[in-house]
């Protein structure tokens, strides 16, 4: 496994503990199709949220959200979209999150920013 898949796979698992902690229940980790993978989807009272994790040890290369691409977000939509096929879940109230981690030695800041805009 590569640094930066083992440093995600961290993130990841930070973000899920953070998630539960406020409440949330997590529904699926790393969900994946041919469209791609949807890190978190978890669900927050009556809403059923796709979260994307970025994470990060260096600011030197901006936000964790920055990544989020605008083509990054198209394959979010597209895995999210199947997701809900997929799950005959077409009626249920839907958001997107992003949750920015960012990792230093044994410390860790989360960053949780809830109803990203998706282009």
């Amino acid at each position: 496994m590569y640094k930066r898949h083992k440093i995600g796979k961290i993130g990841e698992d930070i973000a899920t503990r953070y998630l539960y902690s406020i409440g949330y229940k997590i529904v699926n980790r790393n969900f994946e199709c041919r469209q791609g993978e949807l890190d978190i989807i978890a669900r927050d009272k009556e809403e059923l949220v796709f979260i994307e994790v970025k994470t990060r040890t260096n600011p030197q290369y901006g936000r964790p959200s920055e990544a989020v691409t605008s083509i990054k977000q198209q394959h979010i939509k597209k895995v999210a979209l199947y997701y809900i096929y997929k799950h005959h879940l077409e009626k249920e109230f839907i958001r997107f999150d992003i949750v920015e981690v960012y990792v230093s030695r044994n410390k860790y800041i989360i960053n949780h920013i809830k109803q990203a805009t998706l282009q």
